[in-house]
């Protein structure tokens, strides 16, 4: 089968956006005094929504809904600040952009970052490349839910089995297997190739040009 769109997550997939991340977090912990973490956690805290890296991020002691909203919004202000400072495209990224680009395959980022966010950093890091940046408006549509991948889809015009769904983790993995697209995992993001295969990953890359061949 000819592939004719691919949708793409964000964070750990076409961008390494840790430092940020862990950065503004680690800027609202200290300012209440609670432990902060490293990169190396904040890897296995990112999948799930900032909201879900906050809840983790906090002490269990101080983890009420309540405690995590505060702290949630003032992550937010933080985030919003730097969130394009040290993110930057992994390495053949912006190359295999351009490739696909040129053969008019359709391009989409779908990530559960919040929708703000994900639109801010894919315009400014990957400006004329994609038709839609989608991240998380509302709980109930957070990934593995297919619903905004299925809409990109219609959007498209295209059956769902001709989109590629490339992400990094096993969220993005049974997300696509829910929205019936052909699930890439790479291995360069926040989680190991043995749960990318686990979760549904049909083909596991190791760098980007890799992505060209399946087409």
């Amino acid at each position: 089968m000819k592939y004719k769109g691919i949708i793409f997550d964000l964070d750990g997939t076409l961008v390494n956006s840790l430092e940020d991340i862990s950065g503004a977090m680690n800027i609202v912990l200290k300012d209440l005094n609670y432990p902060t973490h490293t990169y190396d956690t904040y890897q296995y805290f990112i999948g799930s929504g900032l909201r879900n890296l906050v809840s983790k991020a906090l002490p269990v002691s101080n983890n009420s809904d309540e405690q995590i909203q505060i702290c949630f919004d003032s992550m937010i202000n933080e985030y919003r600040k730097i969130c394009t400072l040290k993110t930057k495209p992994y390495e053949g990224i912006l190359e295999l952009l351009d490739n696909l680009t040129s053969q008019n395959i359709k391009l989409a980022v779908f990530s559960n970052k919040a929708d703000e966010l994900t639109k801010k950093i894919a315009s400014e890091i990957f400006p004329d490349y994609f038709d839609t940046a989608i991240g998380l408006s509302t709980e109930a549509l957070k990934k593995p839910n297919p619903f905004e991948a299925v809409e990109i889809s219609k959007k498209w015009n295209l059956n769902p089995e001709e989109i590629l769904f490339v992400g990094d983790s096993d969220i993005d993995m049974k997300t696509a297997v829910n929205a019936n697209m052909f699930p890439v995992g790479v291995s360069w993001g926040y989680r190991t190739e043995e749960e990318l295969k686990t979760s549904g990953a049909k083909l596991v890359i190791n760098n980007a040009s890799e992505l060209i061949e399946i087409l």
